[in-house]
């Protein structure tokens, strides 16, 4: 399978520089996978699709302020990083932009970019790569107690106007810090519309999955099957586990907003797949789908082909080329009918990305 055949061509108008304002007054376009049909609705018509039993996967991931920057020491050269994972205490995953960022370099943080110098005394040593452009960095203290005062809040590199509420890049229910992007999925739920899902009966389960390199950083390998997949921090909770089990059990749906949220369920779903036979793929014997609480990390990756176990249903965005969220985003909806839908929303004038428009995928 090529990483070209998940290429395709948007005019630049169309990537959203700012978000919609209510949240849920963004455009739905709905896809049926039975019928191939596709409808055009607003995201606030949601309610129109779910049912009572019906359950929501939500992502609480917050995006944390993981844009640093600073200087070389005693050089001087500006460093910029995007704290991507931590490791250790001490010791975290960095995207770092400047010139020869090599082993043994050392980097004072500033406290933005216009600073003259490292007045803020926290210095970092590089101390080891970890992938294409990826570094590993040894902070001299921890560096998670000084990010509000370090660091600013990363926005997409497609995204050129400033965010005027920093806020607006944060889902309405975030809480569990760690993201370097935003589940931009849960971007267009408000807090009238989950309180009119929950009259209805339909329920909401929250996930953590801490978003990293791979949300943002398009395919490179020819073959999609030769892509290195950047691992994340997921979590499933005793409690949430048990919600979901028994909204299966009852006949409900399970509703993924957003790709991160697939991606913690169909760990689960594999995890215990591989602890009843470890040389299983991933099927879950029959009779035996429950899924079981789990926290660690994934690299599972999602393209054509994949056999979903756990999720019915997917709200998502409009997704980048040659991305992972697309390939699996078309894994779940079909190649032919999600390559329609994209050409039907950019002849409609869709927004995409972040700060766009979603589709339901029934």
């Amino acid at each position: 399978m090529k990483t070209s055949d998940f290429d395709y061509c948007l005019p630049q108008e169309l990537i959203a520089q700012s978000p919609i304002e209510p949240r849920d007054a963004s455009r739905l376009m709905v896809l049926d996978r039975k019928t191939e049909a596709i409808e055009h609705r607003i995201f606030h018509d949601l309610a129109d699709y779910l049912a009572a039993g019906d359950v929501l996967i939500c992502n609480e991931s917050r995006v944390v302020p993981a844009r640093l920057f600073g200087r070389k020491v005693p050089t001087g050269g500006k460093v910029e990083l995007l704290l991507l994972a931590k490791r250790e205490e001490t010791v975290w995953e960095v995207l770092t932009k400047g010139r020869k960022v090599r082993v043994g370099t050392r980097i004072e943080l500033d406290r933005d970019e216009s600073e003259a110098e490292g007045a803020e005394g926290v210095v970092g040593e590089v101390i080891g790569q970890a992938g294409e452009g990826v570094r590993l960095i040894e902070f001299e203290v921890p560096i998670e107690p000084l990010l509000d005062e370090l660091g600013v809040v990363p926005l997409p590199p497609y995204i050129h106007e400033p965010l005027e509420e920093p806020e607006r890049y944060q889902t309405i229910y975030a809480r569990d810090k760690g993201s370097v992007a935003a589940p931009t999925a849960g971007l267009h739920f408000t807090l009238q519309l989950m309180k009119e899902f929950e009259a209805r009966a339909v329920g909401f389960a929250f996930v953590t999955l801490h978003i990293g390199l791979d949300t943002f950083r398009p395919v490179r390998a020819e073959n999609v099957e030769d892509h290195p997949m950047h691992s994340e921090y997921c979590k499933l909770s005793p409690e949430v586990a048990e919600q979901i089990n028994r909204a299966k059990a009852e006949g409900g749906r399970i509703i993924a907003v957003g790709t991160t949220s697939v991606r913690v369920l169909e760990t689960a779903v594999r995890l215990k797949a591989k602890v009843q036979n470890p040389k299983s793929k991933g099927d879950l014997e029959p009779g035996t789908w429950n899924l079981e609480p789990f926290s660690g990390w994934t690299d599972l990756f999602i393209y054509p082909g994949y056999q979903f176990r756990a999720v019915d249903v997917l709200i998502t965005n409009f997704h980048q080329p040659r991305s992972t969220l697309l390939m699996l985003v078309a894994a779940f909806t079909g190649k032919e009918l999600i390559d329609r839908a994209y050409q039907e929303a950019i002849r409609r004038g869709y927004r995409f990305y972040s700060f766009g428009d979603a589709m339901l995928i029934l």
